[in-house]
């Protein structure tokens, strides 16, 4: 089956998307945690956290500056949360790394 993910990078699955470059897409999570929940994921199918190297520094970089610039954008001065979840035990659901957005309510600690 083909990566969901992947296809919402394609506009071939309708998302409600906030933000979108040659690099990246990012759209509402299906299935929100936070009155702000986001999904901000590279248009290069990289399976996850663990399946990067050297070469994806900058997209990484990339990535955690368009977070940024969404949530100033959503006016989440108040603070904000971003979660990479990795592998099976990690709570990653969906074999295309993401990072999730999530704001507008306080979050705890520990998490999980």
């Amino acid at each position: 089956m083909e990566c969901l993910f992947c296809k919402i990078a394609r506009g071939e699955v309708p998302a409600t998307i906030v933000y979108q470059d040659e690099t990246c897409v990012a759209f509402s999570d299906i299935d929100p945690r936070s009155p702000v929940h986001l999904l901000v994921v590279p248009r290069e199918h990289i399976p996850s956290l663990a399946a990067v190297d050297a070469e994806h520094e900058p997209l990484l970089g990339h990535l955690l500056h368009v977070v940024s610039k969404i949530a100033t954008e959503k006016k989440l001065t108040a603070g904000f949360r971003v979660v990479v979840n990795t592998g099976v035990e990690g709570g990653q659901t969906l074999p295309h790394l993401h990072l999730h957005l999530l704001g507008g309510r306080a979050m705890h600690w520990p998490p999980g």
